[in-house]
């Protein structure tokens, strides 16, 4: 990875996703990237382009401030930062952004849904995450390792999702010693039996030219996917949980639903997220 970018809003759980880059940057060699999105009132649209200039050199000099200290931290030593600022209305710029400066990776800290304070709310990440054609890691905690031990990938062996597993695999085998690829068996009209998830799994490996000695392949039940692989994350020592969306039309799993934005939501594993 040669460029890693933080959006931070100076908040605790953007220092976990700092401290994480930083992490990240230090194993890579990777320039690290801290973006602080100055956010803009619709009021400041309605004022005279006088108004606006001072208004917009007040927030800047606020920001280089915040900036100076927030970045004043014994883990950036020996890494190459490079504070950015950018005025925004919407958080999918953050994607943009990293498609233009060709960052390889964003981290972000995440609270959740139930904080609502800052600006990384759970439905901020979100989206983020669902604009996001560069790979997302979603933290909420302060990183104890990124080196982890055991990622877990779900995905529903089709042949349309191999260049997404793919294109995940290349980021995950950088950043992780063992990889599952996790098949969640359904209820109701998503079920397979055993020799149909057999049957599939087989063409997907045949197809993507995958073998087992490459990857770990399990299969389990549930009645859904977002509990179906954090409990599987969780009872096999996984330690991070990686998930293919299909980006902007809603976010939706190749299962159906927003389920990686409820995996992001609802647990405390830190998530990667790839888009289709």
């Amino acid at each position: 990875m040669k460029k890693i970018i933080v959006p931070v809003d100076f908040s605790k759980h953007s220092e976990y996703a700092l401290e994480t880059g930083a992490a990240l940057a230090k194993q890579h060699q990777s320039e690290l990237v801290v973006m602080h999105m100055l956010e803009l009132s619709e009021s400041i649209f309605s004022t005279t382009s006088a108004q606006r200039n001072e208004e917009n050199a007040y927030m800047m000099m606020i920001a280089n401030k915040k900036f100076e200290s927030f970045l004043d931290k014994a883990y950036l030593e020996d890494v190459e930062v490079t504070p950015l600022i950018k005025y925004h209305k919407v958080l999918k710029e953050v994607a943009e952004v990293a498609v233009e400066i060709k960052a390889d990776l964003i981290v972000m800290g995440s609270r959740g849904h139930n904080d609502y304070d800052g600006v990384f709310t759970g439905s901020n990440t979100e989206k983020v995450v669902r604009y996001s054609d560069t790979p997302v890691l979603v933290v909420k905690s302060k990183p104890e390792s990124v080196n982890f031990n055991h990622s877990v990938l779900a995905t529903d062996f089709t042949e349309k999702s191999i260049p997404a597993v793919k294109k995940a695999l290349q980021l995950l085998t950088k950043l992780s010693k063992k990889i599952t690829l996790l098949h969640i068996n359904l209820p109701n009209l998503s079920f397979l039996s055993t020799d149909e998830v057999d049957e599939r799994i087989a063409e997907f490996l045949e197809k993507s030219k995958l073998s087992e000695a490459e990857v770990n392949i399990a299969r389990i039940s549930d009645h859904n996917v977002e509990d179906g692989v954090v409990s599987y994350a969780h009872r096999h020592n996984g330690d991070s949980v990686a998930m293919i969306t299909h980006g902007r039309t809603g976010l939706s799993h190749f299962f159906g639903g927003s389920i990686s934005e409820d995996v992001v939501n609802h647990t405390t594993l830190p998530v990667i997220t790839f888009k289709l």
